[in-house]
């Protein structure tokens, strides 16, 4: 059985394998049609070969070092073998990408089992943030858990009643504070509302200002000072949230973030809309963070865990012989 039909069979039961597979269709259309054009003239896993899936895998925002990789892995794989069919090729390439992501099983949130679970929400501005916050809320309202959601995001123009007006629309808790106020000051509010009225989660929208790295990481710092005092352990969790139509500028985003605060996991908005979809795997192999969430359209329902099999079926279902055995 060919790798890809090991990963068609693990996804053909998910009640989303038609959202995985329309949220990736740009990706999906950009990379299978390139590797497509690689069987016209191939003759093995050579360097003419290799030299061309490093430029697809480059356009598609996999990065030079996670590319490198892929290529270096698909070479020695090759090796092991006389005779690999452009089939071959592509499973080998299918299986490599697999392993590189390596998905595991650990649950993406981290819950508080004394109190509320505390969520900072991190990014630039213009990332998705506010509205990523609204589709949490509907996600965990569908779970049957109580959700309240903290204003932070005090220095952007309209964050605070952006974020209000979601939270009225799903009838659940806005704690704001004024505009250009301080953001530590809301997520105490936040902290002893979701206490006080024995709320499951606290949603707290950051703000996402990169002009000046130092003042980011004193921001960022004295927000979880302040809401560990409040409740222990808080922040249980920080999720990045990066616009992936940004490529490798999402990732050097990232990095910034990493430097000024503890991210436990990575959201990825606005998927549907790129055709750059490697950018899951650069985020994964250099910065070794989990992508946990991927936003697949504007809905509130259409934020989706990350699995890495649909992801990889999505990408590669249009490759020409890959099912063959």
């Amino acid at each position: 059985m060919s790798f890809f039909s090991v990963i068609k069979n693990k996804i053909l039961g998910r009640s989303d394998k038609d959202t995985y597979l329309s949220g990736f269709r740009k990706t999906s259309k950009a990379v299978s049609s390139k590797l497509n054009d690689l069987k016209a003239d191939y003759k093995g896993v050579n360097e003419e070969f290799l030299e061309e899936l490093m430029v697809i895998l480059l356009e598609s925002d996999v990065g030079i070092e996670t590319a490198n990789e892929i290529c270096h892995q698909l070479e020695k794989k090759a090796n092991e073998y006389f005779d690999v069919k452009f089939n071959n090729a592509m499973n080998f390439l299918l299986e490599i990408m697999y392993d590189i992501y390596d998905q595991d099983d650990e649950p993406k949130l981290i819950e508080n089992p004394d109190g509320p679970t505390v969520i900072f929400l991190v990014g630039v501005n213009g990332s998705a943030k506010t509205t990523t916050a609204a589709k949490l809320i509907n996600m965990y309202q569908r779970e049957g858990k109580s959700v309240c959601v903290a204003a932070a995001d005090t220095f952007r123009a309209g964050a605070i009643d952006q974020l209000a007006k979601w939270a009225e629309k799903m009838n659940v808790p806005c704690i704001k504070g004024k505009e250009n106020g301080d953001p530590a000051s809301v997520c105490v509010d936040g902290c002893r509302y979701a206490l006080e009225h024995n709320i499951d989660i606290l949603i707290c929208d950051t703000a996402g200002r990169l002009q000046n790295k130092v003042n980011l990481m004193k921001e960022l710092s004295k927000m979880h000072k302040v809401v560990n005092r409040e409740i222990e352990g808080a922040p249980h969790n920080v999720w990045l949230v990066l616009d992936s139509t940004t490529g490798q500028n999402g990732l050097n985003q990232a990095k910034v973030f990493l430097d000024a605060t503890n991210v436990t996991g990575i959201i990825l908005t606005k998927m549907d809309g790129t055709a750059k979809g490697g950018i899951v795997l650069a985020i994964k192999h250099t910065l070794h963070i989990p992508v946990y969430y991927i936003g697949l359209g504007e809905k509130e329902e259409d934020l989706r865990p990350f699995d890495v099999s649909s992801y990889l079926y999505s990408i590669f279902e249009g490759v020409t012989e890959v099912e063959k055995d």
